[in-house]
C-alpha cells in the first residue's frame, strides 16, 4: 500500500509515523478560502477532499489522505491566532468551557494514474478546559507554543495542562484520528495493521 500524506502538519506525520507504517508527504497547496460560504462540518470535508484531491494528480498508484482539522467554540472556527493577544482572548474564552475538535479525512485511490474510488468521513471530539487564570495563561502564551496551532493550543505539547478532559479520540484533537483513518482504508481493502 502506497500511502500519501497530502499535508505538510508535522504532528500528522508524526502519528503517522508512530505506527511504523510507510507513507510519504506531498503538502497540498489547495485554497481554503474556497470554502468560507459553506457551513462549518461541509466546509472541514470540502477542505480535506480539495486536498487530496490536489495531490491526486501527481501519483501514479497509491492511496492519496487529505485532511483538515478545525476548533469551533460558541459556533465559530478558531483559527491560528496572529498575535499574543488574538491567542490570549481564545485561551480567555475557552477557559473553563468546551469546545469541539472536527477532523475530516479524504481518501482517494489512485491506480495507473487515475482516481478510482473516493471516501470520507469526519470524527468531532469534545474538549473541556479547565479554568484557567492570568498565570497559566501567561505561562502557556511564553511557551510558543500558540502560534501555529488552531484553537491557540496544542493538546500533544505544554497544551496537556489546559485540558480538564476530553470526550472522543484523542488523536483527532491532534489533527489525525487514526482509527477513523483505518476504518476508512479498510473500506478500500487495506489497514494500517502491519
Amino acid at each position: 500500500m502506497n500511502l500519501i500524506l497530502a499535508s505538510a502538519s508535522p504532528r500528522r506525520k508524526e502519528l503517522l509515523e508512530g505506527l511504523n507504517v510507510s507513507f510519504q508527504v506531498l503538502p497540498s497547496h489547495f485554497d481554503e478560502n474556497s470554502a468560507e460560504h459553506i457551513s462549518i462540518e461541509k466546509r472541514v470535508l470540502h477542505l480535506a477532499l480539495g486536498k487530496a484531491k490536489k495531490v491526486a494528480p501527481q501519483v501514479t498508484d497509491g492511496i492519496v489522505i487529505g485532511a483538515d482539522t478545525v476548533v469551533i467554540f460558541n459556533n465559530l472556527i478558531l483559527g491560528k491566532p496572529e498575535t499574543e493577544q488574538e491567542a490570549r482572548q481564545m485561551l480567555e474564552s475557552m477557559s473553563g468551557c468546551s469546545h469541539r475538535v472536527i477532523t475530516s479525512l479524504a481518501l482517494i485511490e489512485v491506480k495507473e494514474g487515475q482516481e478510482v474510488k473516493e471516501i470520507s468521513a469526519a470524527e468531532e471530539t469534545t474538549v473541556f478546559f479547565r479554568s484557567l487564570n492570568d498565570e497559566v495563561i501567561d505561562w502557556y502564551l511564553a511557551t510558543g507554543e500558540s502560534y501555529d496551532k488552531a484553537g491557540a493550543y496544542g493538546i500533544q505539547g505544554y497544551g496537556a495542562l489546559l485540558v480538564d478532559r476530553i470526550e472522543g479520540d484523542y488523536f483527532n484533537v491532534v489533527g489525525l484520528p487514526l482509527r477513523l483513518l483505518d476504518l476508512l482504508l479498510e473500506n478500500l481493502g487495506y489497514t494500517l495493521r502491519r
